[in-house]
């Protein structure tokens, strides 16, 4: 991803941080500049983030609903039913976080717009359902001069007896849902998410998501609500210090990202954030000192080897953009503009077969409908014209 600052820590996924959050239960004083802010122009908040819709409701109750849940037990049947190629066709899209009536609506979403809607229905059906923060290796994206870091979140599904024990007395029987799951996913610890931690991803998201557009008010105020809501996370306060940062208010952007240190000391996109912010308030001693701690966490940045395969490409060096660009993809397999440029690079040394395996990749690991689309445009044209640089960039 790109390494253009300031970083903003955000979700397709959003998780948070995977250590306990500590005692703090308020915000910092006189961290929020309500007045230096327009009004949103929507409305800000969660009151209907789990509420079914009509049209929910009446799918819910349909033959082909009850049918599946009667002959595939509640856990499996509603998962079938939501999510089956037979069935409502939800579309994974990780460009906008909805809540749950949004999602069925759109008949799309992003990892945490399918978790909240799958609990909306879940719970309806009076299911147990426990959202997990899993402790995998974040991805990171980008989108303009933003560099976006996703977590991963995933849900359990279980049910319980008239009783009130959970069905076969046995929590390991719960269903695990993962929509887009790392390889291996069983192997990493999880940690159970509370609604109020859910909560504060969702708005942590929606602040992200103003903020890539240019809505940098909205993004205030969906920001300032994922803090106030859950003070002891430190994914918020992150991402309220881009904000400051881009607004133009560097002592309250330090306020904010010094808070989420505070709650998270390793949190590597905060220092990363931080550290160039205080060497523009003139204080490059404790800008250099916290850059150090960064590069020992992470002494090769997201994007290093992509923003030099693209330098190599500009000057004409093939051979050595295809090198880098594969170490990219290496480190992060499911980044689909690496595909993509690694298929370009293929396509200029002549290697149209490797060219279409990659943008075959790029189409297969893209989060997003529209980039998918453009994608498979280009595939398409490839695999009918054979060649051309010219003809897919």
């Amino acid at each position: 991803m790109q390494r253009l600052i300031p970083f903003l820590l955000s979700l397709a996924m959003l998780a948070g941080c995977a250590s306990p959050p500590p005692l703090s239960s308020a915000p910092p004083p006189a961290l929020f500049a309500d007045a230096a802010f327009a009004p949103p122009s929507e409305p800000i908040g969660s009151d209907a983030l789990f509420a079914l819709s009509p049209a929910m409701r009446a799918h819910l109750h349909s033959p082909a609903f009850t049918a599946l849940l009667r002959s595939k037990g509640l856990e499996r049947g509603l998962i079938e039913a939501l999510y089956s190629k037979n069935e409502l066709k939800l579309d994974y899209d990780a460009s906008v976080t909805r809540n749950a009536a949004d999602t069925y609506a759109a008949r799309a979403g992003n990892c945490l717009s399918l978790v909240i809607m799958t609990a909306a229905f879940a719970r309806e059906l009076g299911m147990t359902v426990r959202f997990q923060a899993v402790d995998a290796d974040d991805t990171w994206s980008r989108d303009g001069s933003l560099v976006l870091v996703a977590a991963h979140v995933n849900i359990a599904l279980g049910h319980r007896k008239p009783g009130g024990l959970l069905y076969d007395e046995s929590a390991d029987r719960e269903l695990v849902v993962d929509f887009l799951p790392p390889p291996d996913a069983a192997r990493f610890r999880t940690r159970e998410l509370d609604d109020t931690e859910l909560v504060a991803l969702f708005h942590n998201n929606r602040a992200a998501e103003a903020l890539v557009r240019g809505r940098i008010d909205d993004a205030y105020w969906w920001a300032r609500a994922a803090v106030a809501g859950n003070p002891a996370g430190a994914t918020a306060y992150n991402t309220l210090g881009v904000i400051y940062q881009r607004h133009g208010q560097p002592a309250l952007a330090e306020r904010a990202y010094r808070a989420a240190l505070e709650r998270a000391p390793e949190n590597l996109v905060t220092m990363q954030n931080l550290a160039p912010l205080l060497a523009q308030l003139g204080r490059p001693e404790e800008a250099r000192a916290l850059a150090q701690r960064a590069a020992a966490i992470q002494p090769v940045p997201p994007f290093h080897y992509f923003d030099q395969g693209v330098a190599a490409m500009k000057r004409g060096d093939f051979d050595a953009a295809r090198t880098l660009f594969e170490r990219e993809v290496r480190r992060a397999p499911y980044n689909d503009e690496f595909h993509f440029w690694l298929a370009l690079a293929h396509l200029r040394l002549g290697d149209a077969a490797q060219a279409r395996a990659q943008l075959a990749q790029a189409v297969d690991t893209s989060t997003r409908r529209d980039v998918r689309d453009a994608y498979s445009a280009k595939l398409a044209h490839l695999r009918q014209l054979g060649s051309g640089w010219s003809r897919i960039h």
